[in-house]
Parts: C-alpha cells; sequence; structure tokens
C-alpha cells in the first residue's frame, strides 16, 4: 500500500525543507565567508580550521544548557507553539544581521546567536513529532522530513551559489555576496515554517500548575532520573551521543577542512550540493526499507559505513576524494539522522516529548561538542587536521556499542509485553 502523509505530516516535513537551508550555509558558505575575513586579520589555515571548530564548540554549549530548560517550558500546555516562534524568528534575524558583519568577530558573536536559536527551534520542532504522526507511522514520516529538507534545501543553495560566483569572479565584493546570501536563507527559512506554525497542536503536555518555574525545575530533575533509570534509553542517548557527533561534526568542519587543505572553495561547493541530491532519495528508499528490515538495523549499518568514511576522509588530500566523500556522506547522512528520530520517539513517554527531545538533541543536531572540541584540540596539539579528522573516527564504534545495548535491551521490553498480551486471554478463560 502506498504511503500518504497527511496534511499536517506535510506541513510538519516542510519545516524541515526550511531550517536545512540554514544547515547548509552553515556548513558551506559561511565557513568560506569566516575564512575570507580572518585571511584579512592574518589568520592561518590551522588557526582559521581550530578558530571555526572552537566557534561551533561553544554555541553547542550554550545550547546544552538553554535547551534543557526550554524542552522542560515546552511540555507545559501550549508552550510549544510559543516557544518555536521565538527561536525561529530570533534565528531568522540573526542570519539576517550575519550578512552584515565585516570583522571577524562580530561575525563570530552573531553567528553563535543565530546557530543557538536554529537548534533550539530544531529542540520543539523534532518534539513535535509526538502530536503530528503515530509511533508506527514515525520511521516514513520523520525519514521524508530529512529527505524533502535535504532536497528542498538546494534551491536556495544554489541561488546563492550564484551569487557567490559574482563574488569568486570578482564581479561583486565580499559585503554584498554575504548581505544577499544570508537574506536569502533567512526568508526562505521563515517562509517554510509558516504552515506548520499555523496547524500545529500540542496534543501531549504536562499541565500548568501555579508555580512553572518551579515545576519545570522539577520536571526536569525527574526526567534525569526517569532516565538514568530507563537503561535502553539511557544507553541510546549515550550512543546517540557519540555517533551523531561524529556525524554533525564532519557536516561542521566539512568545508572548512576542504578550505583548510587547500581544495577549491568552488568545487567544495558543488560537492555538496552533491551530497544533498544523494541523501534525497537514499532517506527515502532507507525510510521504505524499514517496513522490511527493523530500524536498528539500518541504524547500526550507518553507523560502521560513518567509521569508514571518516576513515577515507583522514587521508584526503585531493578534490575528487572530496566528491567521493560528499557521495558516500550523502547516502547514510539522512537515514542514520531520521531513524535515529522515529527510533527516540518510540522508546520514551509521550507527554514529556519536550524534555526528552531537549536531551537527544543536545547529544544529536545540535551537540557536535566533543567532536568540534577534539578536531580543534587535535589539531592545535599538531597543527595537522587530517590526524584530527582521524581521531573522530574512534567515536563511531563506542557508539556502535552502546546503540546494540539500547536495541536488545528495546527487544527484550517488547517481547516481554508481547507475552503479557499473549497471555491475557487465558487469564480471562
Amino acid at each position: 500500500m502506498k504511503f500518504k502523509t497527511t496534511p499536517l505530516e506535510k506541513k510538519w516535513i516542510w519545516y524541515d525543507v526550511g531550517n536545512s537551508a540554514f544547515t547548509l550555509l552553515v556548513s558551506t558558505l559561511l565557513p568560506i565567508f569566516f575564512s575570507a575575513l580572518t585571511a584579512k586579520a592574518g589568520v592561518t589555515s590551522s588557526g582559521y580550521f581550530s578558530l571555526w571548530a572552537i566557534i561551533s564548540t561553544v554555541a553547542t554549549v550554550i545550547s546544552a544548557f538553554l535547551g534543557l530548560l526550554l524542552g522542560a517550558v515546552a511540555d507545559f500546555s501550549g508552550m510549544k507553539k510559543k516557544l518555536f516562534s521565538l527561536t525561529v524568528l530570533v534565528g531568522a534575524v540573526g542570519c539576517t544581521v550575519l550578512g552584515f558583519c565585516v570583522h571577524w568577530i562580530w561575525f563570530i558573536l552573531v553567528f553563535v546567536i543565530a546557530k543557538v536559536a536554529y537548534q533550539l527551534s530544531l529542540v520543539i520542532y523534532d518534539s513535535m513529532i509526538i502530536d503530528v504522526t503515530s509511533p508506527e507511522r514515525s520511521d516514513e514520516v520523520s525519514s521524508r522530513g530529512y529527505a524533502w529538507g535535504y532536497i528542498g534545501s538546494c534551491a536556495p543553495f544554489v541561488l546563492t551559489i550564484g551569487i557567490y560566483l559574482l563574488y569568486y569572479f570578482e564581479l561583486i565584493s565580499l559585503l554584498p555576496c554575504m548581505v544577499m546570501c544570508c537574506i536569502i536563507i533567512a526568508a526562505w527559512w521563515i517562509g517554510w515554517s509558516v504552515p506548520v506554525w499555523k496547524d500545529y497542536k500540542q496534543n501531549y503536555y504536562l499541565p500548568l500548575g501555579s508555580h512553572p518555574v518551579k515545576d519545570c525545575f522539577t520536571n526536569l530533575g525527574k526526567t534525569f532520573k526517569d532516565v538514568a533509570k530507563d537503561k535502553k534509553v539511557l544507553f541510546f542517548l549515550l550512543a546517540f551521543f557519540f555517533y551523531i557527533d561524529g556525524v554533525y561534526t564532519i557536516i561542521d568542519l566539512a568545508t572548512s577542512y576542504g578550505e583548510s587543505l587547500g581544495l577549491n572553495s568552488m568545487w567544495l561547493l558543488i560537492a555538496l550540493l552533491v551530497t544533498q541530491i544523494v541523501a534525497f532519495p537514499a532517506a527515502l528508499v532507507f525510510g521504505k526499507l524499514t517496513h522490511k528490515v527493523k530500524p536498528e538495523v539500518i541504524i547500526a549499518v550507518c553507523i560502521c559505513a560513518y567509521f569508514a568514511i571518516t576513515v577515507f576522509a583522514a587521508f584526503m588530500n585531493y578534490q575528487w576524494q572530496f566528491w567521493v566523500l560528499a557521495v558516500c556522506v550523502g547516502l547514510f547522512q539522512g537515514t542514520i539522522q531520521s531513524l535515529s528520530r522515529s527510533y527516540f520517539t518510540k522508546i520514551i513517554p509521550p507527554e514529556k516529548s519536550g524534555e526528552y527531545f531537549s536531551l537527544y538533541d543536545i547529544l544529536g543536531k545540535g551537540a557536535s561538542i566533543l567532536g568540534t572540541a577534539i578536531a580543534a584540540v587535535v589539531t592545535i596539539a599538531t597543527n595537522n587536521q587530517h590526524i584530527a579528522v582521524g581521531v573522530l573516527s574512534v567515536m563511531f564504534p563506542i557508539g556502535l556499542v552502546f546503540f546494540l545495548v539500547s536495541a536488545k535491551l528495546q527487544a527484550k521490553k517488547e517481547g516481554g509485553a508481547t507475552e503479557e498480551a499473549e497471555a491475557l486471554p487465558e487469564e480471562k478463560i
């Protein structure tokens, strides 16, 4: 039977189309703009690479603290829509202002604000899937979100590449190039957020008491205790911390890594466009494959694939190798993101999705703390970007071990529930 998305599911998916444009901007053009700004200040290539890694880490640390509080507040009645609106607006405005930052220090400050707001919007957005679709449909809906996000973000990306070409061939200066690119992405981001913002309704929530601030911290503390007791969730989050940190570190540092190796910036951008195009059908195919193969198996395969990708990247020196890397990342990037998100919805309590997804997103899409920190420290210590990337590969085997433990515990729980259900008719008789 053909899978048909509901109107609300489609509108939820459309926000992936909007926010993915900012993700692509962060991983492609912004590092190039930052490289140009730091070059004027006399910063070396290895210094620029480590500085970009440090900035990404700082943004993540801030998001980690704010995300926990935001997720706890979001679980109260009617709060998700309000917080979603606020974070999207701050992020889009920050993205616009970023285009006017001609000094690298101001660029850093505004970039951190915009990226933190973006990451916080994802805490709310990811938790919305609980209200938007059912658990049995979540794998494919989540996969379609990432798939359409990848292909949809290509439209503004191609437009911004066209503008960058004018700067590349010295037809315009850096400032108008930055301004136009950032405004286009901000407008795209806001525009695709409107449909879900208008129709979303929070079905699962906690009652808002007379002491909301106190209740927020009380609920947050209880969530930590619940996670510590629920081993399948605990081990999944540990696994997610390692393997998805590796994934997002590669996304965050791909362009800056290529730039630091002296690869042609225009070909880097085109290669990353190929990643988006490849990721679209790959995410859809793997999403449909979940009807025949357990999502846990597919996630494990993706983790192993990323280990191989990172090892390959550690030896990269030539442009053609970056193209191979771009295609391989495209095959598995959307799949590991989408299936991890939908798998998590199946093992958490729906009424506390905001708090749980705040942990999820801190350790996931917004939390490449460990990866970027490792990249920065190793690069500074060795003055060698290859070694830094090579060290990142160890995160995937560690993540795989924790994930297999979590999957085993979840399978055991599902098996016990099945036995209880089968025993019910006999008890009635």
